[in-house]
């Protein structure tokens, strides 16, 4: 099942895909929809909120208003042999704020305080129910479903202390859908998928979620052991290696410049890079 957050009639919805077209479900959005325990899989066949066609869907992000984004750094050997770092015993954890996520085709800010903005692919998740302390053989129970992140980052910013939050979580800088595609379609088991990231068409990124050094199950128990995961927590699991940063010479996100992410039977985002316009004191534009 592939569940998505849709903008509606300047409200959200969240939405089920059914064929060519996504059913309107009555909580606004997928983490409110699992917040509520609904069985999502049984919803009125006459479409009561309504229906909207896949090709005019307006994407929002997939959940708009988590509880927690915990994001994973260095998990993929690749990734960390090209930044230079050491693999590391435990997971490396960071944060993000609900005011980075975009939708899948919405513009990605660059903000005006840098010019090295750089992609990272990665597979993302979402808690289904309340995960504490749990077990590995069920820590897959906990787990929503799947979806298709980008943690675009701000390099300089990230580097100015050695806690990656600022460079993690600029405003609408983190793409993520378009849609939760459910646990159950991969029959239990942690998903083998590609996963692949393009700038202007150029392929980037390309690895298989197979690579991670700490994977689905093994990132839920030791998450839960910190804190009670709620549903819809979002989870990022770490980008492969094909950073920018990590070329030679550095490459980095410009104007105009679209970012595609894709994970295998996931769907993709793709997302135009534009700038953040200049703002003067109380939000008003500086004249030129």
């Amino acid at each position: 099942m592939r569940l998505a957050t849709l903008r509606v009639r300047e409200q959200t919805f969240a939405a089920r895909l059914d064929g060519d077209s996504y059913t309107l479900l009555p909580e606004p959005d997928v983490g409110e929809l699992l917040a509520s325990g609904r069985d999502h899989r049984r919803t009125a066949a006459d479409g009561k909120w309504g229906r909207v066609a896949v090709e005019e869907a307006n994407y929002a992000p997939l959940v708009p208003h988590p509880n927690k984004i915990i994001c994973l750094g260095l998990n993929y050997a690749s990734h960390i042999a090209e930044m230079g770092r050491d693999t590391p015993k435990y997971p490396t954890l960071f944060a993000k704020y609900d005011g980075s996520l975009i939708g899948a085709r919405d513009a990605i800010v660059l903000p005006r305080v840098s010019d090295r903005v750089d992609w990272e692919a990665e597979l993302g998740f979402v808690i289904g129910r309340p995960a504490r302390h749990v077990t590995h053989e069920r820590a897959l129970e906990y787990v929503a479903g799947y979806t298709v992140v980008n943690d675009v980052t701000v390099r300089d910013y990230q580097r100015r202390t050695r806690e990656f939050l600022a460079g993690k979580t600029f405003e609408a800088t983190t793409p993520i859908g378009p849609e939760l595609v459910t646990a159950d379609e991969f029959g239990g088991r942690e998903p083998d998928l590609e996963i692949s990231c393009e700038v202007d068409g150029v392929v980037m990124q390309r690895s298989r979620t197979s690579d991670l050094l700490f994977g689905i199950a093994d990132i839920v128990v030791y998450l839960s052991e910190i804190i009670t995961l709620l549903p819809g927590d979002v989870v990022c699991t770490g980008t492969p290696g094909g950073v920018g940063d990590g070329r030679d010479p550095k490459v980095y996100l410009r104007k105009g410049q679209v970012l595609r992410t894709v994970v295998e039977g996931l769907g993709e985002t793709r997302n135009t890079c534009v700038q953040e316009e200049p703002r003067g004191l109380g939000g008003s534009a500086e004249k030129s």
